[in-house]
């Protein structure tokens, strides 16, 4: 049985985005705060209004809370709601990513500047151009190139989109058809913009078929995650309503992927939002749960469990609810 750690006892934090930098691992989390807001699918009983940034020297070791680094008040674009965010790393600059509802009540995603991996970070004027839905993440591959992959369905917004368009009603397709994908866009050389247009990730079944809509076990929802190992890219998402951490892999960043299985069974509480990294020759899954706030699905906490693979480069599936 794995042994799970929680990592910050005394705040909600959720959706945590981890990199290695200086040698030390950084967090960065979405910060969930009561609002009073009956739960609904669209999320809005989430008010989250910072972000914080953690560091660990080691992963078994204490937690550096570096305080709240972004506030929704300071961003000239903001509505409401920042959800999960990411940070990349380039020519002497930290760049955090985030979602954000903008004054229309629309998922944009926004950038903000530091020169430290611990913040604090200044946002632009306006979010990047052609942005839409949520949960950014961030790849460098190894000839430098960036990618971001991002989109996520229902409160997400990602349903409201066909071809990176804006359409009248939005909807997911039928049971039977292709299912709506995350998004992936290399990034201009200034970290600022998209290079390119975004493209789907696609994930197909072991017949080489797209996953489909009605496919709710393997389907992508949110939370688009990617690293590679032993010359692999493996894209892990999760799958929103049925609770599921699962994995594709492929030999290029932005795919097709192949389905491959299940990382994380479903933990306590609805959502599940993860990152994979590699720190001082081991593997780590950071996620969240419920558990401490006693389920209640919009007060998450963070956790961190190791991660192996199988010879055969296939992930150890972990039971999620196992304590």
């Amino acid at each position: 049985m794995k042994k799970f750690r929680y990592l910050v006892p005394d705040l909600y934090m959720a959706d945590p985005a981890v990199h290695v930098f200086n040698g030390k691992l950084y967090i960065y989390p979405s910060h969930d705060i009561e609002s009073g807001i009956p739960e609904n699918d669209l999320g809005d009983h989430f008010d989250m209004r910072d972000y914080h940034v953690y560091s660990m020297e080691d992963a078994e070791g204490p937690v550096t809370d570096h305080g709240v680094v972004l506030d929704v008040k300071d961003i000239p674009w903001s509505g409401r709601q920042l959800w999960d965010s990411d940070c990349a790393f380039k020519d002497g600059k930290y760049y955090l990513y985030f979602p954000l509802k903008d004054r229309n009540d629309i998922f944009r995603i926004g950038v903000a500047l530091s020169d430290r991996p611990e913040g604090p970070f200044t946002p632009l004027d306006a979010p990047m151009k052609g942005s839409y839905s949520i949960d950014p993440c961030v790849f460098r591959d190894d000839d430098g190139t960036f990618y971001m992959y991002f989109g996520g369905l229902w409160g997400g917004q990602l349903q409201r989109y066909r071809n990176n368009k804006a359409i009248e009603c939005g909807h997911e397709p039928a049971d039977g058809e292709p299912a709506l994908t995350a998004r992936v866009a290399r990034l201009r050389d200034d970290m600022l913009e998209f290079g390119e247009e975004p493209r789907d990730v696609v994930i197909l079944d072991e017949k080489g078929m797209p996953l489909t809509a009605g496919d709710h076990d393997r389907r992508f929802f949110e939370a688009s995650w990617m690293h590679k190992y032993n010359g692999k890219y493996y894209f892990s998402y999760s799958t929103g309503n049925t609770h599921r951490l699962c994995y594709a892999t492929g030999d290029h960043p932005c795919g097709p992927f192949t389905y491959q299985g299940v990382i994380l069974t479903p933990v306590v509480g609805w959502t599940t939002h993860h990152s994979i990294v590699e720190f001082k020759g081991k593997w780590y899954l950071f996620h969240h749960d419920s558990v401490p706030s006693g389920g209640k699905t919009w007060l998450r906490s963070l956790k961190v469990v190791e991660l192996e693979y199988n010879p055969d480069g296939s992930i150890k599936t972990i039971q999620g609810t196992a304590e």
